[in-house]
């Protein structure tokens, strides 16, 4: 049984370690978006490439995320961390040294595979170290520290974009990295799961990755009209299929297909899918329209969202105590209404756009609508397996949360005419942006009446979170199995 005790000078280094760590991964996600217009500049990239700069890291990261935490329990935790830690420093380095986009694309990718390593690594050598007595304290300050770092990220990355250059948004993973391995080295303990036993699923991990990339590159590149498209479709549907009669097979599968019996979990992940789409497209969206149409500096964008991830450190715990008393359908319900209330409201955002009248309302009710779903809903799939279960449930939903941002920042723009230069004109831009949000707006509408149709009340002596403190934007917390 682990035995270390947060007071201890050990546990103190140990909760440092998973800070760093999981906070380079949390700042990531929240910053590039504030740089893609300095990137697109800088490098003469086009829409599509701008794309691709968010969307490969959530490729690999979606695709893999399983299988990094399955890795940690069978080879060690601490090890595959430090590796994760590592190989997201050396990948971010080489993103800042990009040349040109089709090298900070592949090195973006090269960064999911990273962050699929350390993300769910961090949790696990908490729940791996910590005394159980200790436990549910130390992930309250891992969650709520990666919080803070989520909040922090859009005005940081706004400040070094408008300062050095958007190359340094990336480096300031090297020095965090360079803090955190020799920590994690001297003062973590080692540990594995003894239980772990098979073959890792490669074939499925690959898979998965597979399908989302063809999907994500016909979505994109649709415009284009090329033969390439079509086959890209077409295969990566081919890729999918093959995915689910892979792991049906599988001995030992990343993604046990029986989760999903549970009509609970499947209905809450489907409301997963449409509140993340609609969050991934608009924070996609919104940094590029409040810079290219709006007239604001990149710290000024970054500043300006930062409200919705402050109310989300403030309220997410009382939130999740509400669900507890009321039960989850009224929350994942009103929660996504209230998320689309906020994006009509930024259709109000458009030239010359006053922060206080125009902006802040709309990410004050989205902030809102957020708060109160995604603690609930995070409970909710906890609720719908089996406690031994816990683990495996929780990395599900965050991996089909990436997923679903990584479709709409690849949809949106073909589903609302975007051209490939429509970023550089604030004319183009907002004409288009206006139908996104309408179009994210009806798609949370969706997840609400499926949240009112189909989540029920879970019943007694169900597993609770433990993260109830969040900030993240882009997916709901990751928790550790028991």
């Amino acid at each position: 049984m682990p035995d270390v005790r947060l007071a201890s000078p050990q546990g103190t280094w140990i909760l440092l370690t998973t800070v760093l760590g999981s906070s380079m991964a949390m700042l990531d996600s929240t910053v590039v978006n504030v740089a893609l217009p300095s990137i697109g500049r800088d490098l003469d990239a086009d829409l599509a490439a701008l794309q691709w700069t968010v969307n490969a890291y959530m490729v690999t990261l979606a695709g893999l995320i399983l299988l990094g935490g399955s890795l940690g329990d069978r080879v060690g935790r601490r090890k595959v961390f430090v590796v994760g830690v590592v190989w997201f420093a050396a990948a971010s380095l080489l993103c800042g040294l990009a040349p040109n986009a089709a090298v900070l694309v592949a090195a973006r990718a090269l960064q999911g595979v990273g962050g699929a390593l350390l993300t769910p690594g961090s949790l696990a050598l908490i729940q791996a170290s910590f005394h159980p007595d200790d436990r549910g304290r130390a992930v309250g300050l891992w969650s709520g520290f990666g919080g803070v770092g989520a909040a922090v990220g859009p005005f940081l990355g706004g400040w070094l974009v408008d300062g050095p250059g958007w190359r340094w948004v990336f480096w300031l993973n090297v020095p965090l990295a360079l803090a955190c391995v020799p920590v994690a080295l001297r003062h973590v303990p080692e540990s594995r799961d003894r239980r772990a036993h098979g073959r890792f699923d490669v074939p499925g991990a690959v898979l998965a990755a597979l399908s989302l990339g063809l999907v994500t590159y016909a979505l994109i590149e649709a415009g284009t009209g090329t033969p390439a498209v079509a086959v890209a479709a077409v295969a990566g549907v081919a890729a999918g299929v093959a995915f689910v009669l892979v792991e049906r097979r599988s001995p030992d599968p990343m993604l046990p297909l029986d989760v999903f019996a549970s009509r609970q979990f499947t209905a809450v992940n489907l409301v997963t899918l449409c509140v993340y789409a609609a969050f991934g497209g608009f924070f996609f969206l919104s940094a590029l329209q409040l810079q290219t149409v709006a007239g604001y500096s990149a710290v000024g964008a970054g500043t300006a969202l930062l409200p919705t991830t402050a109310l989300m450190l403030l309220l997410s715990a009382r939130s999740g105590a509400l669900a507890d008393r009321i039960g989850p359908r009224l929350p994942l319900t009103v929660g996504p209404l209230l998320c689309a209330a906020g994006m009509l409201l930024m259709l109000r955002v458009g030239p010359g756009a006053s922060y206080a009248v125009d902006v802040l309302p709309a990410v004050l009710v989205l902030g809102l609508g957020m708060v109160t779903l995604v603690a609930p809903l995070t409970a909710t799939v906890l609720a719908s397996v089996d406690v031994s279960r816990a683990g495996l449930a929780s990395g599900v939903n965050n991996a089909a949360a990436r997923a679903a941002g990584l479709i709409a920042v690849a949809a949106l723009p073909l589903v609302t005419g975007m051209g490939p230069e429509a970023y550089r004109s604030a004319e183009a831009f907002e004409g288009a942006f206006r139908r996104a949000m309408v179009v994210c707006a009806g798609v949370l509408v969706v997840g609400a009446g499926v949240a009112f149709a189909t989540v029920r009340r879970p019943g007694p002596g169900c597993r609770r979170p433990e993260c109830r403190c969040h900030g993240s934007v882009t997916a709901p917390p990751l928790e550790a199995g028991r």
